[in-house]
């Protein structure tokens, strides 16, 4: 059986349809969406109503929360006083236009998803907002991983597709118990685990504009990550002609974040 994921289609109908495309040429047998339907993109109605017509599982992503919840439901912060201005007008643009019964499935949307021994989420088990880098703890991913009970654990939120394997055999924990004076070791078997990140559908972050989701044939055990090209600067003239700030049209056509130095980098989550 094949499974395709995609993540972070922000809105960008184009891109959502090649991919569409892409995924029937794969003849592929499910299909899984991360979240992040809006947010950033010209047509976040039409993209909804997209996945919602063709019934695709989907988790609910953080700015999918937001729309729900009100403007940085988080609580975090951005990494510049720019940057959250941008996200406000992003913010309030796409609550003016949502339709009603868009909102009402963005709120009903569960936070994770199973499928045998997969797990589907936007962020981490933990959050829709935390980040699960590539170069993240190996100790702390691991643990993300066995928190979700699958094998495999899928996710989006950074706009950049990467598999790490997580290989730990015999891990070793030190614990200071409540009554004892010294640490007691404890060791635990651990299996090989995934992350797979899909990438981003719509505002694609690895340095090229094209679209990326991912494959996964659960018969070969095998991750093909995929990149497909469409027509981006279509979503790059809606963005403008919408009103959404022209920043975003420059990095959809670059493939790539645009951020200043933050004002305040303790705290950092830039949707």
């Amino acid at each position: 059986m094949k499974i395709a994921v995609m993540s972070c289609i922000h809105g960008n109908y184009e891109a959502l349809n090649a991919v569409l495309s892409d995924i029937d040429d794969h003849n592929v047998d499910k299909v899984y969406c991360l979240g992040d339907l809006v947010g950033y993109g010209p047509h976040p109605n039409a993209v909804v109503e997209m996945i919602r017509s063709l019934d695709i599982p989907t988790c609910q992503g953080c700015w999918d929360e937001d729309i729900v919840e009100g403007l940085n439901a988080c609580e975090c912060s951005y990494p510049s006083v720019l940057a959250e201005k941008r996200g406000k007008l992003a913010h309030e643009w796409t609550n003016q236009v949502i339709h009603p019964e868009v909102r009402e499935y963005l709120a009903q949307l569960p936070l994770s998803l199973r499928d045998e021994n997969l797990c589907f989420v936007h962020g981490s088990p933990h959050n829709q907002h935390e980040y699960l880098l590539p170069e993240m703890d190996a100790f702390v991913a691991m643990e993300r991983v066995l928190a979700s009970g699958a094998d495999i654990l899928f996710c989006g939120h950074t706009h950049v597709p990467y598999v790490r394997s997580l290989d730990a055999g015999q891990l070793q924990i030190r614990v200071k118990l409540s009554g004892k004076s010294e640490p007691q070791d404890n060791s635990f078997s651990a299996p090989l685990k995934r992350i797979v990140n899909a990438g981003s559908v719509g505002e694609p972050r690895h340095g090229r504009p094209n679209a990326t989701y991912v494959i996964y044939n659960n018969d070969t055990d095998q991750i093909t990550l995929r990149e497909v090209e469409y027509d981006y600067q279509k979503t790059c003239a809606a963005i403008i002609e919408k009103g959404l700030p022209p920043i975003f049209a420059w990095r959809l056509a670059r493939g790539m974040e645009f951020a200043e130095r933050a004002d305040d980098p303790t705290h950092v989550c830039e949707r």
